[in-house]
């Protein structure tokens, strides 16, 4: 098997079963998607006029603070390092109530997540990659891309996920709902706060999130510090230090290309990974386990180091800070 496909001994790799060699990740159209176009759009002018015309300190810390959790707890540490890449264990219940909290961001439900990932990660580590995985267009093109388009390629890969997800109903429930799912939460804040935090609790809140996740997806593939280098492969990762706190540590894009399956994405001395902070805090409290980690046995021939660091070994080697 490809070691370029394969990162996570306990998983079967999802594209470990594509049955069609010939696949490629140039040749495709990107159209309009009319329901990513209503969906984002209605949030973006709702946020905007909405929240502008109903502004007030139990609004803007309602918005704060479920902005923090969702990306945090659901984005983060729910839907990207559970769900996508099983980088660790829970209980069956932590985990969907981790993925809900995720599907609440507004980007998709869980599957169609996956589906997102799983088609961007690949079209990334073949040679070459249309502009629209690779976010290589001029960045107004690219952020109407993302947001409101959609690719469909001449020959995509036929990508299997692993029978525990492709069988569970309640995560197929959640992605048939997961637009809905943004009804009881705004029910449960118009009945404590109005209109005004029904406005910054999900429209504002899922407009930012959105935006966000753009924002960084587009830095993160084109310029920021590398450590890592991927050889052979068409897209390198970039970390994007500033952004730590407001990401929860998804910003280090650069060692997640190089250790995409680990839990841990701030490896470096002073990389702050809330994400991390997160997991480990549920570690303690008996919630999480088998915290997958880089391990120097996993390294892949084509993974090559730009910069030493001491303390970047220590975490490859299993250590932590």
């Amino acid at each position: 098997m490809d070691s370029r496909n394969y990162y996570n001994p306990r998983i079967e790799t999802r594209f470990g079963k594509v049955t069609t060699p010939q696949a490629n990740a140039v040749d495709g159209i990107v159209r309009l998607d009319w329901a990513k176009l209503f969906w984002v759009g209605s949030m973006l002018v709702f946020g905007i006029i909405g929240s502008a015309l109903t502004v007030t300190a139990g609004s803007i810390v309602l918005f704060t603070v479920f902005t923090a959790t969702t990306l945090c707890f659901g984005h983060s540490v729910g839907m990207h390092r559970r769900f996508i890449h099983r980088s660790y264990q829970c209980p069956r219940w932590l985990e969907v109530l981790l993925v809900h909290l995720g599907t609440l961001i507004g980007l998709a439900g869980p599957l169609g997540m996956l589906r997102t990932h799983d088609l961007r990660d690949w079209a990334q580590r073949q040679a070459a990659c249309h502009d629209y995985f690779s976010h290589a267009s001029v960045w107004y093109k690219d952020a109407y891309w993302q947001l409101f388009c959609s690719i469909k390629l001449s020959c995509p890969p036929d990508v299997t996920p692993e029978p525990e997800i492709t069988n569970d109903h309640v995560f197929h429930l959640m992605e048939k709902t997961w637009m809905w799912q943004q009804l009881p939460w705004a029910f449960l804040f118009f009945c404590f706060g109005g209109w005004a935090w029904v406005f910054w609790g999900i429209c504002s809140r899922v407009s930012v999130s959105i935006l966000g996740h753009w924002l960084i997806g587009y830095f993160a593939h084109n310029q920021g510090q590398r450590d890592w280098h991927v050889d052979g492969v068409a897209v390198q990762g970039h970390n994007i230090p500033w952004t730590a706190l407001l990401t929860m540590g998804e910003n280090w894009h650069n060692n997640h290309h190089a250790f995409p399956n680990s839990a841990k994405l701030g490896l470096e001395a002073g990389q702050w990974d809330p994400g991390w902070w997160a997991l480990k805090a549920l570690e303690k409290c008996g919630l999480v386990s088998d915290l997958a980690l880089p391990s120097m046995a996993n390294l892949r021939p084509e993974l090559l180091r730009l910069r030493h660091s001491n303390t970047a070994t220590e975490q490859i080697e299993g250590g932590e800070k």
